[in-house]
């Protein structure tokens, strides 16, 4: 979740972890996903974003069955 602050032009404010709701400060890494659904699907041209922490990111993908790819 991104906070933003009304300055004149609107700038980004805060960075907040969408799974476990910590900010994320401006110095750590962070995985930003936007995706736009396409027809066919439960959410036909809906846009989901969401940030998520390093913590949580490796949280997440533990549960994968076919692991992330490193290169």
């Amino acid at each position: 979740m991104r906070q933003y602050k009304k300055v004149e032009t609107t700038e980004l404010d805060k960075v907040f972890c969408n799974r476990c709701g910590k900010e994320i400060l401006r110095e750590a890494d962070f995985l930003h996903v936007e995706k736009r659904w396409g027809y066919f699907s439960g959410k036909d041209n809906e846009v989901h974003e969401f940030d998520l922490c390093e913590e949580c990111y490796d949280a997440w993908i533990s549960d994968f069955s076919i692991p992330v790819e490193k290169k």
